[in-house]
């Protein structure tokens, strides 16, 4: 059997996990806001007013465990947090910043191909 090589873009289940993780639009969208300045978590709800409440707590609990954000305790009566975005979290931002350049780049083609798939009588799948 012939020797195969590794893909270098192999996206094992680790690697699955952290961009289901960090590349969702919640953690876009606050490591965004976090890139411009340190954000209290009442700043982050208002700068992103879809969010609720417990999907921005998950998504800053999920970019904290990763490292790409980190919480710091800035008073404990009442209690205040401000979340700013790592050293490593802001090496993301070019690579998404490509990503996001060429979804602009493409998106009318990308729009036609949507367009003829939508239009196209697909045969189900328990055919």
């Amino acid at each position: 059997m012939p020797e195969t090589t590794p893909s270098p873009l192999t996206l094992s289940t680790p690697h699955r996990e952290l961009l289901d993780q960090v590349l969702d639009k919640w953690s876009l969208l606050v490591m965004s806001e976090l890139c411009d300045s340190p954000r209290r978590f009442n700043e982050l709800r208002r700068a992103i007013p879809d969010v609720s409440q417990k999907s921005l707590t998950t998504t800053l609990r999920r970019l904290e465990r990763n490292g790409v954000i980190e919480r710091h305790l800035l008073s404990s009566r009442p209690v205040a947090v401000q979340y700013q975005i790592t050293p490593l979290g802001k090496s993301m931002r070019s690579p998404i910043e490509e990503i996001l350049a060429w979804a602009t780049r493409n998106m009318e083609r990308i729009n036609q191909a949507r367009a003829r798939f939508d239009n196209t009588d697909l045969p189900s799948h328990s055919e």
